[in-house]
C-alpha cells in the first residue's frame, strides 16, 4: 500500500456524492454518438461502486438524471431512461453479492411507470443488505427537493401536527429525500465544470468539494483515490477556527 492509500484509508468520507459529468463530451471526442458515452459511463459506475464497497464507505450518491435533463434531445433522453433497466439487470447480482443496498431519490413519480416499477423492485430486492448504501438520484433537482420538503412540512402545519415555531434545520433535513443517509462529506464533480448544478443544495452545505477535468467514463480507481486523498488532507472545520489557530 502506497503513502496515498495509507493516508486516505485512515480518514475516509462516510458519504461520497458524485456529479458524473462528461459522458457526452467523451463520446463526441471519439467521434461517437453521445449515447455511447452514457453507456461507457456505466463501467465507471460499476468500478466506483465496487471500490466504495471495498473501502468500507457507508454511502454513495450518484447524480444520474436531473430534472433539467428532460430538455435534452429526445433520443438522448430515451436512451438515458433505458439505462436503469440495463444497469440493474446486469449489475443486481453483483450488488447483492457485495451487500449493497439500493435507494432512489428524486421525483420518482415523474418517471415512466415501467422505470418506477424497475426501481421499486431493485430497492425491494436489496432492502435487507447492510453494506454500501447506494443512492441513485434520478429525476432529481436540489431546488425541487427543498420545495417538496417545504410542502410536506406545510402540510404538517396545516394538519396542526407541527407548529411553525417548531420548524428547525433538523425538521427540514428529516423531510429531504436523503433523510436516511445524511449529508455528504465529499462531493466530486468530473468533467471540468466547477458548479453544483442543482445537486444536493441543502446537504452539501459543509461538504468538501473536489473538481476534476477527467470525464466520467475515464474516472477510475486512480482518480477516485486522488479525490479521497485530497479529502483526507483537508481539515474540516464546519465554521470553526482551525485547530492550528486555537479557540
Amino acid at each position: 500500500m502506497g503513502e496515498r492509500d495509507a493516508l486516505h484509508l485512515k480518514n475516509l468520507p462516510r458519504h461520497v456524492a458524485i456529479i458524473m459529468d462528461g459522458n457526452g463530451r467523451w463520446a463526441q471526442g471519439k467521434g461517437l454518438p453521445r449515447t455511447m458515452g452514457h453507456k461507457k459511463g456505466m463501467d465507471s459506475i460499476r468500478e466506483i461502486v465496487t471500490i466504495s464497497s471495498n473501502y468500507g464507505i457507508k454511502g454513495l450518491t450518484l447524480y444520474a438524471f436531473s430534472t433539467e435533463n428532460w430538455r435534452r434531445p429526445r433520443e438522448e433522453v430515451d436512451f438515458l431512461m433505458s439505462l436503469p433497466r440495463i444497469y440493474l439487470k446486469k449489475e443486481l447480482p453483483q450488488l447483492m453479492r457485495n451487500n449493497v443496498k439500493l435507494y432512489f431519490s428524486g421525483r420518482l413519480h415523474g418517471l415512466p411507470p415501467e422505470i418506477q416499477d424497475i426501481l421499486r423492485e431493485a430497492a425491494s430486492a436489496t432492502e435487507n443488505n447492510k453494506g454500501l448504501f447506494l443512492n441513485i438520484a434520478i429525476n432529481y433537482g436540489g431546488r425541487a427537493e427543498i420545495t417538496d420538503a417545504a410542502a410536506k412540512i406545510a402540510q404538517l402545519v396545516r394538519e396542526e401536527k407541527l407548529e411553525p415555531g417548531d420548524i428547525t434545520e433538523d425538521i427540514v433535513a428529516a423531510h429531504m429525500y436523503t433523510a436516511n443517509l445524511g449529508d455528504p462529506d465529499l462531493l466530486i464533480r468530473t468533467g471540468g465544470e466547477a458548479r453544483l448544478s442543482n445537486f444536493l443544495l441543502w446537504q452539501a452545505a459543509y461538504a468538501e468539494l473536489y473538481f476534476t477535468p477527467v470525464l466520467w467514463p475515464d474516472f477510475g480507481k486512480e482518480e477516485y483515490d486522488r479525490a479521497l486523498f485530497a479529502y483526507s488532507s483537508r481539515e474540516r472545520r464546519f465554521g470553526q477556527l482551525s485547530r492550528e489557530l486555537g479557540d
